[in-house]
């Protein structure tokens, strides 16, 4: 192979592996959860902004395995309800650890106590181990699912604000 042809393939290499290693480095990672910009991101339940570190909650789950992001355990368990694949084994559900705020918790594993003023009124913190009246995953999910959405949810096709309009005076 002549100089030419050797210079041409190794340009080749750098301009198809370097896009792919940048994308290693900067991508989404294939599991677990993703980072969350609290006051940027919005929930993809409900639509809005996660602000609270404390009641964070993230899925992963569907064709591509997608990182799907909540401000409140509640929004995650009604979203996921309404998914085809809610019953894929694959799923992963993660939720913060209310008292720390930087740990991320196995939602299925973790505790709730209740009481807590969350920012869709669910209600529910995580914890990390049981205690005294804290709620299993299981028994504080149908809590959710038997209340329903919360009043607090806009619907997704909507707008996320309703402006308030003037009547006229006379």
């Amino acid at each position: 192979m002549s100089e030419q042809a050797v210079s041409l393939v190794r340009s080749l290499a750098l301009v198809v592996l370097v896009p792919l290693l940048l994308a290693g480095c900067f991508g989404e990672p294939e599991t677990g959860p993703v980072k969350i910009r609290y006051g940027r991101d919005i929930c993809d339940f409900c639509r809005m902004i996660i602000s609270d570190p404390r009641f964070a909650a993230q899925i992963r789950g569907g064709p591509k395995h997608k990182a799907y992001k909540f401000d409140d355990i509640g929004d995650g368990i009604h979203f996921l309800e309404q998914q085809e694949w809610k019953d894929d084994p694959k799923v992963e559900f993660y939720v913060m650890n209310s008292e720390d705020a930087e740990t991320w918790l196995d939602a299925y594993k973790a505790h709730y106590v209740r009481g807590q003023p969350t920012p869709m009124d669910y209600g529910y913190a995580a914890v990390p181990d049981a205690r005294e009246d804290a709620f299993t995953y299981n028994e504080m999910a149908e809590k959710v699912r038997e209340a329903g959405p919360s009043s607090r949810c806009l619907p997704q096709s909507g707008p996320a604000i309703t402006p308030i309009t003037q009547q006229p005076q006379g």
